[in-house]
């Protein structure tokens, strides 16, 4: 990847020949008069490296540096100062310059620090990054979605497809489906495949914490703001950004996104100073975003924003032939990861997750694939139905041949797949469902009766009871968040097919 250099000076000549140098060594050359053209020029696209002069009219090197900063502490200034000039020089490091150069200085000098300065900016950049919390995974690219159905090999062509564009795409499915599995393999197939891919699980945020991951902020922009802090955006510049359910955020910070998607710019909380980025979008969303913005409850500009390359993930109920797929590929990750010898359903297992309707689609299936390998007995290289029969919701085999109404998915998208990042201790939480949520659905009508919807919102208000209305508790034990449960509650207050007192 080529890299871009910024050079400051006043002098024509000077930033002829320091351009041409670095032009021939490989660089792209970006040229400023002045410090303060420098900083607008920084701003609007940044840079991987800054050379200076330090005798300038307006604002010298060592106050450029400083200004930039302020605003930028791991972008590299390298100051060009006259000979003994020393003192400047150590004034600029204090500043925050990477380092110095006097002049006059071999062209070879000059690609030297540049190169070093480069590379000490690309390690610190990684750190936080990895921070920010960039997940790594073994597999790659679509060997992340595992299924053999129908259904996964038209998702694997639909990101094969979008995977080369530079536009932003909106993965739609079902709670649980593994969205963030197909942004990955997006990103991993994608030009942008060297640079960062992070995530933003907005759900899980209120708005102000929301906004400072995202945009960042500057120091003492609020109460605890002790340091300048960078956002998401800046983070994944040249990358990509996945949005996890999109759809949860605030009016505020939908106009916020929105101005990001046209303008590609963005300031951060408490700055003023607009600063360019050049990031890919992912966003995924459970509910129904059309209907939504019909409703008035998200931005139809912000929707069709999004919207530009749709991905829409079938329910694993769909995938036929994927349980047993996809059951097999978990237990021999748990088994690898735990250091157990290696296991597998038995045939009446295999005959009952079949047959199950798996309502919290992959995300269900690994947990209880997690389950039977950490309770099963460490001597047998089977597991047995029995051992997995209790954990199946109610255990209704029937519920597969439930007729499924998009009307009543209550914001669900039609839509989810095949999860294949690898598993860890803490990813995976074992309360799924719960004895109240059972034993409310085992005296409900027959199954062919009710929806899918149906037996979600049954799920809930038995969670819900069962933990006195504790909402954190309901939301931790299903498994989804509190922002999420309220929204679901609201909806079936106003439609009046829950109790007010909820």
């Amino acid at each position: 990847m080529t890299r871009t250099v910024l050079v400051v000076d006043d002098k024509e000549m000077m930033r002829d020949s320091v351009g041409s140098i670095l032009t021939r060594a490989g660089f792209t050359v970006r040229t400023a008069n002045d410090a303060r053209s420098a900083l607008t020029e920084i701003a609007s696209r940044r840079p991987d490296c800054v050379i200076t002069d330090h005798n300038m009219p307006g604002m010298t090197g060592v106050e450029l540096t400083a200004q930039i900063n302020e605003h930028d502490d791991e972008l590299p200034v390298i100051l060009m100062t006259a000979f003994g000039s020393i003192e400047i020089a150590v004034q600029a490091m204090k500043n925050g310059a990477y380092d110095f150069i006097t002049k006059p200085f071999e062209g070879d000098e000059l690609i030297i620090a540049v190169k070093r300065a480069i590379q000490h900016a690309s390690l610190v950049r990684e750190n936080a990054i990895l921070k920010a919390g960039t997940a790594t995974n073994e597999r790659a690219g679509l060997d992340r979605l595992v299924g053999e159905s129908d259904a996964m090999r038209k998702v694997r062509e639909q990101v094969r497809a979008v995977a080369s564009s530079h536009g932003t795409v909106l993965v739609t499915g079902e709670s649980g489906v593994g969205k963030e599995v197909v942004a990955r393999a997006v990103h991993d197939l994608s030009p942008r495949t060297a640079n960062p891919f992070l995530a933003v699980n907005c759900a899980a945020l209120n708005e102000s914490l929301l906004e400072s991951e995202l945009f960042g902020h500057e120091k003492g922009a609020f109460t605890g703001a002790d340091k300048l802090r960078k956002g998401r955006f800046e983070l994944a510049n040249d990358g990509t950004l996945l949005l996890d359910e999109v759809s949860e955020v605030s009016p505020q910070i939908q106009a916020k996104l929105l101005r990001v998607l046209q303008e590609r710019a963005f300031e951060r909380v408490g700055s003023s100073t607009t600063i360019g980025v050049d990031v890919r979008i992912v966003a995924t969303s459970n509910r129904d975003l059309p209907h939504a913005a019909s409703m008035g409850e998200f931005r139809q500009d912000l929707f069709y924003r999004l919207n530009v390359l749709p991905i829409t993930i079938p329910p694993l109920r769909e995938r036929e032939g994927d349980v047993a797929v996809l059951s097999q590929h978990f237990v021999e990750q748990i088994c690898q990861r735990d250091g157990r010898r290696s296991m597998k359903f038995d045939d009446s297992a295999r005959q009952l997750m079949d047959k199950y309707a798996w309502p919290g689609n992959v995300r269900e299936l690994q947990n209880i694939c997690e389950r039977a390998v950490v309770l099963s007995d460490p001597k047998s290289s089977e597991i047995q139905a029995s051992l997995v029969e209790p954990w199946l919701m109610s255990a209704r085999p029937a519920l597969k041949a439930t007729p499924l109404r998009a009307s009543s998915m209550n914001g669900s998208a039609v839509g989810s797949i095949a999860e294949a990042k690898p598993i860890h201790q803490s990813a995976m939480p074992l309360n799924h469902s719960t004895p109240s949520a059972s034993s409310s659905m085992s005296n409900s009508s027959l199954p062919g009766d009710r929806t899918l919807a149906d037996i979600e919102r049954e799920t809930i208000v038995a969670t819900l009871q069962r933990f006195n209305g504790h909402r954190q508790k309901t939301a931790k034990a299903l498994g989804i968040g509190v922002r999420t449960l309220g929204l679901k509650l609201k909806k079936w207050k106003e439609e009046s097919l829950v109790s007010q007192t909820l």
